[in-house]
């Protein structure tokens, strides 16, 4: 059967390179004379993100032989010589999610409690009558010595993940937490790998290390695009990571798990900014954050100068469900809330000197912005190119970009590890170019926000007052007018205007 299923996906490869052949194949030479500047310009694009990507991967290699290794010989070294081991506090929100998941994730979290060595205290933050009974009855029936794990079981009301963690950490906050203990935050789908708090608190015995974030891997048991999509995502994110690594800032610190410095998170600026975070937008107004915890934390972190490091070599697990019918409107629905969580904190981000986080840290956050239409000007240009020079542009962009996707995969699974399916350089155009569609309509409606799982949202779909209305209308008037000036600069540089 293995074997059966190695052919098809080494036949399926092939398929895919006879279809670029194919499609080089209707392309004379001579006939792209015609659009010559048309294709410098994507020629030129290509340059700049093939590039950017290229430091990237290099940086993530340095990364991960050379420099984290050394590090983390160094903490651990400074961490066996301290008198006594960290205590754990384990911060976990639950909202009504499926027991097949909560049994799991509950378990891996009480057997890493029950592995710290220096003892370990779970608040779990939840508003369902059931999610309480349902990990009160896993604790108990927990198969390892439980002695050393207090479990705290905070009930509230369904008022939002960030009054959860508030409230969470202020009951953490009572007991004094040090400079030595570590808090991790995790979320109900997630869990946490067994020896975390062992892998973790060494490096906090660097004074400026605020927080850490780990590799991440995605159970989805049903096969197909959304699990493809999934699983590509998180070999992207670990190159990307890798790299910022490097540079002891990663750029955000994912709300599925993370561990923080103790008496950072219980810092009260820090609870408070958790709680009730906002920007005051020039033609918004004030936008209240419903989403976006892990970048509230993340961005406080940055503000404040900490050091926010990766760690490569240790993976939670995200048990990942489609929150909508088809492939195409769960990965919209998830965009639409990761950029905007995103493009909410970029802003101020930018606005601390890059003396202060480092030239890459603060070029990386702009690239994020840059990329939106950097990446919509490539199809822009090609689509140009056909309409007012000649139609054999397209078989021949569509080759370039099979063949660079299909390059750019085989990048990402040789530094994981593994080989790619098929899908992979599909899903990587279409994350990219429907992604960078999303930015670019999340960035002139930032006051939208909305929970995939929870029915809590900001922003309306139909304003209720004309103050709502106007805000809605200029949303609309700034988006097309950034996409007409784009397409103007598209005419002009590839000579159609």
């Amino acid at each position: 059967m293995k074997a059966s299923a190695g052919s098809s996906s080494m036949l399926s490869h092939i398929a895919y390179f006879a279809i670029i052949i194919l499609l080089i194949s209707f392309v004379p030479a001579e006939r792209l004379g015609n659009a010559e500047e048309a294709l410098i310009l994507i020629g030129f694009l290509g340059a700049w993100r093939y590039s950017w990507a290229s430091v990237n991967f290099a940086r993530a290699i340095y990364f991960r032989r050379f420099a984290y290794p050394r590090e983390k010989e160094r903490a651990v070294k400074d961490y066996a010589s301290r008198p006594g081991a960290a205590h754990a506090y384990f911060l976990t929100t639950s909202y009504k999610i499926e027991p097949e998941v909560t049994i799991p994730v509950y378990t891996s979290v009480f057997t890493a409690a029950a592995k710290s060595k220096g003892g370990a205290t779970i608040v779990s933050s939840v508003v369902d009558g059931a999610d309480e009974r349902l990990i009160r009855q896993v604790f108990s029936c927990m198969p390892c010595d439980m002695s050393g794990v207090k479990l705290i079981i905070d009930r509230i009301p369904g008022t939002g993940k960030r009054d959860a963690l508030a409230k969470a950490l202020s009951l953490i906050s009572r007991n004094c937490p040090s400079s030595s203990d570590v808090v991790v935050f995790v979320d109900g789908d997630s869990c946490v790998p067994a020896n975390i708090v062992d892998q973790a608190a060494p490096f906090f015995t660097n004074p400026q290390v605020g927080a850490l974030t780990t590799d991440e891997a995605v159970d989805i048991p049903q096969p197909g695009f959304f699990r493809d999509w999934f699983k590509l995502r998180f070999d992207q994110r670990q190159i990307m990571m890798c790299s910022m690594g490097l540079s002891k800032r990663v750029l955000t610190l994912t709300g599925r798990m993370s561990v923080f410095r103790a008496d950072l998170a219980t810092n009260p600026d820090f609870i408070k900014l958790i709680r009730s975070d906002f920007i005051d937008h020039w033609r918004l107004g004030r936008v209240n954050f419903l989403t976006g915890d892990d970048k509230s934390t993340w961005y406080w972190l940055l503000k404040n100068g900490y050091e926010m490091v990766y760690l490569p070599d240790v993976r939670s697990v995200s048990m990942e469900t489609q929150p909508k019918p088809t492939f195409f409107g769960s990965a919209i629905a998830l965009m639409v809330r990761w950029f905007g969580n995103m493009l909410r904190t970029n802003g101020r981000a930018l606005e601390i000197p890059s003396r202060r986080i480092g030239l890459f840290v603060w070029w990386s956050i702009f690239d994020q912005n840059l990329s939106i239409w950097t990446t919509l000007a490539g199809p822009l240009s090609a689509i140009t190119a056909a309409i007012f020079f000649d139609p054999i542009v397209l078989p021949a962009y569509f080759a370039w970009v099979m063949f660079t996707r299909y390059m750019f995969c085989a990048m990402i699974s040789l530094f994981r590890g593994h080989w790619f399916p098929v899908s992979y350089p599909f899903l990587l155009y279409f994350g990219q170019l429907v992604g960078a569609a999303v930015k670019s309509f999340v960035y002139f409606r930032l006051d939208r926000q909305k929970w995939t799982r929870q029915a809590a949202k900001g922003g309306q779909k139909a304003p209720r007052s004309t103050s709502e209305r106007l805000k809605s209308y200029g949303s609309i008037y700034l988006h097309v007018l950034a996409l007409g000036w784009l397409s103007l600069a598209v005419l002009y540089l590839t000579g159609a205007a």
